[in-house]
């Protein structure tokens, strides 16, 4: 007798993205263990447009396309050949193609940003060791340095740092509006890498959420433990009142065929109550503003109780623009419709 038809996890071929689908994959195969669950990897268009900006720069410069990390995903649940997407929450779009649907989100991670930058006590003990040995690499003299549990005000007048979302951009300028803030792009490796070692870069921000699932964590002391992470950095959580983070950030959205009902038993197990619906109100938050994964808002919902609160942010306009209110838990689009309509 043939064997049955494994069910195919589509996914990126980023770390994050296949350290999340295997997550995914292992919750299925605990769940669910007489079926076979196999990944398949996708480029998608943006991994083939890793060196473009993912800001919008002037007024008559192109918008990227929606979907960047998520059509390729789309048309391979589309055209049958796989049957559930795994996303990064935030990159999917809160238009999905006909027929497919945000079928479950699994419990959030840690929704905060982290400041990550090089530790001045690294930088001095490092500085003698390569003044003793006479050893200097072009650039090393450049490294700047700051202490542990560094906070935006305690960064020096114009001090740069790299983010490629309008939103982190925004949320710093806000703060500190004499930080000079530049692209940068790649996995969270090679961020904190480029960090390490550009003298002309102060800081990055990162998603706490990536570098957890990423088995990178944040010691006491600021110092960042983990596979791979460059010598003498250190890494300070912002707070929601210093950073908002987008939509849908530190959670994981399976998609699926809308009429799949054997499929949408399978993943309607690996869903989270709290955060489908937390997610829900932001993500019509972000629908009634308009916007994409690139847009220059924030927001966070949480349940509390029988309700749900939403707090958002919308630098759209030249006034920065916050809101928040709470509804009944059944009313999370509403919600995200209100605060929207607010805000514009």
């Amino acid at each position: 007798m043939p064997l049955e038809r494994p069910i195919i996890i589509c996914t990126r071929g980023s770390a994050l993205a296949l350290a999340q689908s295997n997550m995914i994959a292992a919750k299925c195969r605990a769940v669910f263990p007489r079926l076979r669950f196999e990944l398949k990897i996708i480029k998608t268009t943006g991994d083939k447009l890793q060196k473009a900006s993912m800001a919008k720069k002037g007024d008559k410069a192109e918008a990227l396309p929606k979907g960047l990390f998520t059509k390729e995903l789309e048309v391979a649940l589309v055209k049958g050949h796989a049957d559930l997407a795994v996303h990064s929450l935030k990159d999917l779009p809160t238009d999905l193609p006909a027929g497919l649907i945000l079928a479950a989100t699994p419990k959030r991670e840690d929704v905060r940003d982290v400041l990550i930058y090089r530790s001045a006590d690294f930088l001095a003990k490092q500085k003698e060791t390569i003044h003793e040995q006479a050893e200097w690499s072009p650039g090393q003299s450049d490294l700047r340095g700051y202490n542990p549990h560094l906070k935006l005000k305690d960064f020096p007048q114009g001090a740069t740092i790299a983010t490629s979302s309008t939103r982190r951009k925004q949320s710093l300028l806000a703060a500190r509006p004499d930080l000079k803030i530049v692209e940068i792009r790649g996995n969270v490796t090679t961020r904190m890498q480029k960090v390490a070692e550009r003298g002309e870069l102060d800081a990055t921000v990162l998603a706490l959420a990536g570098m957890k699932r990423l088995n990178f964590d944040i010691n006491t002391d600021g110092t960042i433990r983990g596979d791979a992470v460059p010598d003498g950095l250190l890494a300070t959580i912002l707070s929601l009142d210093e950073m908002l983070p987008c939509v849908g950030q530190g959670a994981i959205g399976i998609e699926t065929r809308a009429d799949d009902e054997r499929i949408l038993t399978i993943v309607e197990r690996l869903n989270h109550f709290n955060t489908f619906h937390a997610v829900t109100a932001e993500r019509a938050f972000l629908r009634g503003m308009g916007g994409g994964c690139q847009s220059p808002v924030g927001a966070h919902a949480e349940i509390a109780g029988d309700k749900i609160l939403l707090k958002a942010i919308s630098f759209r306009d030249e006034t920065v623009k916050r809101g928040e209110g709470k509804r009944p838990i059944a009313e999370a689009t509403a919600l995200g419709e209100q605060i929207a309509a607010e805000l514009k």
